[in-house]
C-alpha cells in the first residue's frame, strides 16, 4: 500500500493528537499513525491490570548513572489513541516566566520578535487550548482533601483548586488512569481526534508501528518524504507526505529519528523527568481516596527552584495492584505481614503526589537496530531537592493526623526534553518552528521538544506548542504542502 497525504503525524498524544486534529479541521489531508489500539469510553472499565496491558506502555526505567542515589525512575506513558492524555489526570497548568527563562538559557530559543521566548509567545495558544477543552477549576473537594488541607495550613502552605480539562459530567470515580468511562476527561482521543475522524476529515490508523521516516537528498538538502510502517499483521507500508511530524513521545521519538538516519548527537540527550513520588498517610477514618477525581487541588508555594522546586497534588491513591507493589517506608519495600496489614486498610490511606523540578541530566540511549535504554543522572542539588520534597510532604500528612507514613520510589509521567527546540543548532535538535535542523519537512511535536523540564504538569504546554506548530504548518510559508484539500471554515 502506498498513500499520499499532505501531513503524516506519528503519535496521537498531547502533541500529535492536537496537530492532526487542528490540521484536519482546517481541511488539510492528514494521516495519524498510532502504535497502540484505538479505544473509546465504551472500552474503559476500572480493571487495573487490563488497562495497564491495553493502554499503557510496559513500565520502563531510567537507571541511575554512577551512584545509586534516589534509585531508578519508573517511566509511565500511554500507548493508545490519545497517548498519555487517555490515562492522565487532566491537570492543566501553564508554564510561567521562570520556566520559559530556562528554555532560552538551555537552547537559545527566541520568539517571533527575536527576543527570548516568553509568556507572550505562548499565551495565545494556551488560551485556545483552554477554550477548546473547557478548562475549569476543580473546587469539588472531597472530605479527604479537606483533611490534608489542615496539614498544609499547619505548615503555612496553601492548597488551591487545580485547573483541569474535565467537564461537569465528571463522576469523580477515580478511574482516570484506566481511561475515562464517561468522556468527561478530555483526552485528545475524544476531542481533537474524534470529531474530524468521525466526520471523515482525518485518517487514523491504530496499531501502526512506524519504523522510519523516509528522506531524500537533492542538491545537498535532505528532506522528509514520508514514512514506512508495519500494520497490526506485520505487513509493511509506505506513505508519501509533504511534511512529517514525529510525535511518538519523549522516550520514543529519539529512537525513530535515529532509525531514520538522523545524525545529530543531541538526539536523546537532555532528558528531563519531573520525578515524582506518591506519599501515603494512614488515618483512623476511611479516606476512600481511590474514589475521587485525582487531582482536585495542589500546593504550588514551593514551585520555583529558590523555594524548593516542587509541587504537591492532593489527593490520590494508586489502585490496589500498584499500591501493593510500590509501597515502602524507612525500612525499605513493604512485604510480609506489614504489607498485608497495609493492604487490609486500603480505604484508610490517602495519598499526595509530590513532583520535583530537575535539570535534564537524563538520556535516551538508542541505536539503529531498535535497542534502547534510559539513564538518570541526578546531581547532588537535585537529590537534595527530591529528599526535601519527600520530607515536606511527610510533614504535611503528619500534621493532618496520619498515624503511619509510606511512599513509593521515583516515578514520572512528565518526561520531557530529549529533542530540544531551540534557535541555536548547537544546543537543539529542532528550530523554533519545531523543524529538524538537519532535515527539511521533518518536524517534532511532542514533549521531547521542551528545552527544560517544566515546574508544572506539561500536557497543557505540549498542547499549546502543538497548536502553534499546527498554525505554522497550515500557514505553509515555506511552500511545503500541496494544498490539495479545500479549506474548511
Amino acid at each position: 500500500m502506498s498513500d499520499q497525504f499532505e501531513v503524516v503525524v506519528v503519535g496521537s498524544g498531547a502533541g500529535g493528537g492536537v496537530i492532526a486534529g487542528e490540521l484536519a479541521q482546517r481541511g488539510r489531508s492528514v494521516l495519524l499513525l498510532e502504535l497502540g489500539p484505538h479505544r473509546t469510553a465504551a472500552d474503559f472499565t476500572r480493571w487495573e491490570a487490563h488497562a495497564m496491558h491495553d493502554l499503557w506502555w510496559p513500565i520502563r526505567f531510567a537507571m541511575p548513572v554512577g551512584d545509586w542515589g534516589p534509585g531508578p525512575v519508573a517511566l509511565i506513558a500511554g500507548r493508545c489513541v490519545g497517548g498519555s492524555t487517555t490515562i492522565n489526570t487532566k491537570v492543566a497548568m501553564r508554564a510561567d516566566e521562570a520556566d520559559l527563562r530556562k528554555w532560552h538559557q538551555a537552547s537559545g530559543l527566541v520568539g517571533a520578535g527575536g527576543e527570548p521566548f516568553g509568556v507572550d509567545d505562548i499565551a495565545p495558544y494556551y488560551e485556545r487550548v483552554e477554550r477548546y477543552l473547557g478548562v475549569r477549576p476543580r473546587k469539588d473537594w472531597s472530605d479527604s482533601v479537606r483533611i490534608v488541607e489542615r496539614g498544609f495550613n499547619a505548615l503555612g502552605a496553601r492548597l488551591e483548586a487545580v485547573e483541569s480539562y474535565t467537564d461537569e459530567s465528571c463522576m469523580r470515580c477515580g478511574s482516570c488512569l484506566q481511561g475515562c468511562p464517561t468522556n468527561s476527561g478530555k483526552s485528545t482521543q475524544n476531542t481533537y481526534i474524534q470529531q474530524p475522524w468521525a466526520l471523515g476529515r482525518l485518517t487514523v490508523r491504530a496499531n501502526s508501528d512506524v519504523r522510519r521516516v523516509l528522506t531524500e537528498e537533492h542538491d545537498g538538502v535532505r528532506a522528509a518524504t514520508g514514512v514506512e510502517y508495519l500494520d497490526e499483521a506485520g505487513e509493511r507500508h509506505t506513505v508519501a507526505a509533504d511534511a512529517v511530524v514525529v510525535a511518538a513521545g519523549t522516550l520514543n521519538t529519539p529512537g525513530l529519528l535515529v532509525r531514520s538516519g538522523l545524525d545529530d548527537p543531541l538526539i536523546g540527550q537532555n532528558l528531563g523527568f519531573h520525578p515524582a513520588r506518591l506519599v501515603f498517610g494512614l488515618f483512623d477514618e476511611p479516606q476512600d481516596a481511590h474514589m475521587v477525581y485525582p487531582i482536585t487541588s495542589h500546593c504550588a508555594d514551593c514551585r520555583h527552584d529558590a523555594d524548593g522546586g516542587f509541587v504537591i497534588e492532593a489527593v490520590t491513591m494508586q489502585d490496589p495492584i500498584g499500591f501493593a507493589v510500590n509501597i515502602q517506608d524507612e525500612r525499605g519495600p513493604m512485604w510480609g505481614e506489614a504489607l498485608n496489614a497495609a493492604l487490609r486498610r486500603f480505604r484508610y490511606w490517602t495519598g499526595l503526589l509530590v513532583m520535583v523540578s530537575d535539570d535534564n541530566n537524563g538520556a535516551v540511549l538508542t541505536d539503529e537496530n531498535g535497542g534502547e535504554g534510559f539513564t538518570a543522572d541526578f546531581q547532588p542539588h537535585e537529590v537534595e531537592r527530591i529528599d526535601n520534597a519527600l520530607d515536606f510532604t511527610r510533614r504535611v500528612l503528619e500534621a493532618s493526623g496520619a498515624k503511619q507514613l509510606a511512599w513509593t520510589g521515583l516515578v514520572t509521567t512528565h518526561i520531557q526534553g530529549s529533542c530540544r527546540m531551540g534557535s541555536d543548532p548547537e544546543r537543539s535538535v529542532v528550530d523554533a518552528n519545531c523543524e529538524a535542523h538537519t532535515v527539511k519537512r521533518l518536524f517534532v511535536g511532542d514533549g521531547s521538544i521542551v528545552p527544560r523540564t517544566l515546574s508544572a504538569n506539561p500536557s497543557l504546554t505540549i498542547m499549546a506548542l502543538a497548536t502553534r506548530l499546527a498554525d505554522h504548518l497550515d500557514a505553509d510559508r515555506d511552500g511545503y504542502l500541496s494544498r490539495q484539500a479545500a479549506q474548511v471554515a
